[in-house]
């Protein structure tokens, strides 16, 4: 596997992640969805966990593939995926689609970006971003984003699951996560590198020659233990809410978030959260 490329990210964090990333996931859509069709256990659980009728969103959903989950119970609930790569959303709009009877299944997808709220405040039950934090190039636009979940889900009783990558690889990834970019660790939390992805031969199209396969460089921000929970408390705090479970007493007019789960699972960070207001 090609190596890990450290980097320090330029003044223009938009430009440099249109480039890096967005370009990137248009160019290698077919084949990227090719290798993420498994869900990950505790994802798969978080949403069967949720309540018939629940609405949600996927925010950075990719080709969709959590949309039709929870797979004991479809249809239970709805989640809306949401992508800034087109390519990946033609995809994502028909995630799932082929059910026992072979008939299609069209799921709810809209184009958008994770730092915006493209809808009333509040409007969901429930929101999970994974693999999607990380691709945002400042530690301002990671928080952004994670404002912007809190934002979409209900204030009284919203929940939201958040997914990384991580420092801590395990002993089964093929990623060697080079140090840090730059001698002033002040700068920023965990490690900036890009990471390759090789289209050796792209669906729908003739196959490359041999050995002229095309590398592509994806922006990645690996995080370090404790830096999305760190992150989480200073968006929910820069949104007014209170961090911890609700007061005991039942004291009016306080909003807060209480941090469900925060843990780690296959080289990934995730955090659980619930939103309460009394």
């Amino acid at each position: 596997m090609p190596a890990l490329i450290p980097i320090e990210v330029p003044a223009d964090a938009s430009s440099y992640e249109a480039s890096t990333v967005h370009e990137v996931y248009d160019a290698i859509a077919p084949h990227f969805s090719q290798t993420r069709y498994k869900p990950w256990p505790v994802i798969s659980q978080f949403l069967s966990s949720l309540s018939a009728g629940s609405i949600g969103l996927d925010s950075g959903t990719g080709n969709g593939k959590y949309l039709p989950l929870p797979v004991e119970r479809p249809g239970s609930v709805w989640t809306i995926g949401m992508d800034r790569s087109g390519e990946l959303l033609k995809l994502a709009r028909y995630a799932g689609s082929t059910s026992g009877s072979g008939s299609v299944v069209r799921r709810e997808v809209v184009l958008g970006d994770a730092l915006d709220v493209c809808w009333r405040e509040g409007a969901f039950d429930y929101a999970i971003s994974i693999a999607t934090i990380h691709h945002l190039s400042t530690p301002e636009r990671r928080r952004r984003a994670i404002k912007a979940l809190l934002r979409s889900v209900s204030p009284s009783h919203g929940r939201v699951l958040i997914y990384v990558w991580a420092v801590d690889q395990d002993e089964l990834s093929k990623r060697t996560i080079p140090e840090t970019s730059t001698s002033d660790s002040s700068i920023s939390k965990g490690r900036d590198a890009l990471v390759p992805w090789v289209l050796s031969e792209q669906p729908g199209k003739k196959s490359e020659p041999s050995g002229s396969a095309k590398v592509y460089q994806r922006y990645y921000h690996f995080f370090e233990s404790g830096e999305l929970k760190e992150l989480t408390c200073e968006a929910a705090t820069e949104l007014g809410l209170q961090i911890g479970p609700p007061p005991q007493d039942g004291e009016g007019n306080t909003r807060g978030v209480e941090i469900v789960q925060d843990s780690w699972e296959r080289s990934n960070f995730y955090i659980e959260l619930k939103l309460w207001e009394v």
